[in-house]
């Protein structure tokens, strides 16, 4: 007897789950089916399980396929169940392919195909649907989107619009999606919500032509740039009853949400000052490093500095100053903002082929809060005092390593509306950045003579 065995989450029964599944017993004679557990799910990064493990473990039973039913709860269980069972295959889906290499040694492995546009209905009988998204843009941004976007339950990457044939073909070859690079409303019609990740000025007409086909949008930053703009977006949003959320990913992180909660509740007196610092220096041709029109410092990290500063003194500064290094073609190298409010100062700093010393300072009556560099990515933080001897260290680190699937898990609970209040970043917030994006494009303009 040829005995195979894969293993998943299974939630949200859908036909790509079946249609796995089917496969699978396909290339054995008996198939063992492992089911994962909320704690394990949890334990490997696994964001907004829905279904309880019961009703998981009922809906592969129903499929007929599975001969015998486990129960995956710990790290290694894998190679114990290959041992455990004299297992022949062990079968995965595709978008895992290589994770599991280390297991040939034990048992064939295969990675199946996923099924690209599956069906958000079958088997589905309960409160839910399974979200389709589409990634417009195939560049290096959506490949570490898509290495998140599989470990949030309820979500799941169907298609992809580009109209470089090249990129979207080689993007294509790792993930298997529907593919378009032609006919933006057919992309369109294959998904409920896309995730924009294209040049930075190409943003905003994404926006809108997705939320006019009553599409749910996640954009990269900037969304746009102009204050006018980023009004109207989120205004046709709220019409067409569509969630518009823009991905600045340090405002989803625990940690940071962490950071802001001790900031404001006294641990360092009064807040007078804020310091953030974000510089990178990138490859050479990338866009932040030679696009002189929409590329550069503050466009590529602006957003990033500006987030501590407005959730912490608010949007309603006396005077904003805005000053750049331009380097070759006019690009800007070095950015700094900086916000004066009544009583309080900020300052954001961004930096494209200029190294600095990236952290962020939050000064107070009491103390001071650093979060060092990367703190766009941030996993602790501490709170220092007058005396150097008393340091409170905080941690609260997030699993992955781009801190994309926080994002993926605020935006689907806002289309599911389990989300809660929209408090991590407001769209008040957002078009409040759209401001002072429009102002320093106004500056690059007046400088480069365009």
């Amino acid at each position: 007897m040829k005995k195979v065995i894969t293993y998943g989450s299974f939630d949200l029964f859908h036909e790509g789950h079946y249609r796995i599944l089917e496969r699978a017993k396909a290339l054995g004679d008996y198939l063992i089916v492992g089911v994962t557990t909320e704690y394990y799910d949890r334990q490997r990064g696994k964001l907004n399980l829905v279904d309880p493990i019961m009703t998981r473990i009922e809906n592969v039973r129903h499929t007929g396929f599975a001969d015998e039913i486990i129960v995956e709860d710990h790290v290694g269980q894998k190679v114990e169940d290959i041992q455990k069972y004299g297992i022949d295959t062990f079968v995965l889906g595709s978008d895992w392919e290589g994770k599991f290499d280390y297991l040939k040694q034990y048992c064939n492995v295969v990675y199946l195909e996923r099924t690209p546009n599956i069906s958000s209905t079958f088997l589905r009988h309960d409160r839910m649907r399974l979200i389709k998204l589409g990634i417009v843009g195939t560049g290096r941004i959506a490949v570490r989107f898509m290495d998140e976007v599989k470990y949030v339950s309820g979500i799941e990457a169907v298609a992809a619009y580009n109209p470089d044939e090249i990129s979207l073909s080689n993007f294509a070859v790792n993930y298997p999606v529907l593919t378009f690079s032609d006919y933006f409303d057919e992309f369109l019609n294959e998904v409920d919500a896309v995730y924009i990740a294209s040049p930075n000025e190409t943003h905003a007409d994404y926006v809108r032509k997705a939320i006019l086909a009553d599409k749910h949008v996640l954009c990269e930053k900037p969304m746009t740039f102009t204050y006018d703009e980023a009004v109207e977006l989120y205004q046709l949003a709220h019409d067409h009853h569509v969630v518009l959320m823009e991905g600045i990913r340090a405002a989803y992180l625990p940690g940071f949400q962490q950071l802001l909660t001790v900031a404001t509740n006294g641990t360092i007196g009064e807040i007078c000052d804020i310091d953030a610092c974000f510089t990178r220096i990138g490859i050479k041709n990338s866009r932040e490093m030679a696009d002189s029109k929409y590329g550069g410092a503050f466009m590529e990290y602006g957003s990033y500095t500006m987030l501590p500063i407005f959730k912490l003194f608010g949007m309603d500064y006396e005077d904003v100053r805005i000053d750049s290094i331009l380097g070759e073609g006019g690009i800007d190298r070095f950015t700094r903002v900086q916000f004066i409010y009544k009583d309080r100062m900020a300052t954001s700093k961004t930096g494209a082929g200029v190294k600095s010393e990236g952290q962020l300072v939050i000064s107070g009556t009491e103390g001071y809060i650093l979060a060092q560099s990367p703190w766009w990515l941030i996993q602790s933080f501490d709170v220092r005092y007058e005396d150097p001897n008393k340091v409170d260290h905080y941690e609260s680190p997030f699993v992955g390593t781009s801190g994309f699937r926080y994002e993926i898990a605020e935006f689907l609970g806002k289309i599911n509306k389990t989300g809660g209040k929209d408090y991590k970043l407001t769209s008040q917030e957002s078009i409040a950045m759209a401001k002072v994006v429009e102002k320093f494009m106004t500056m690059r303009r007046q400088q480069q003579g365009w």
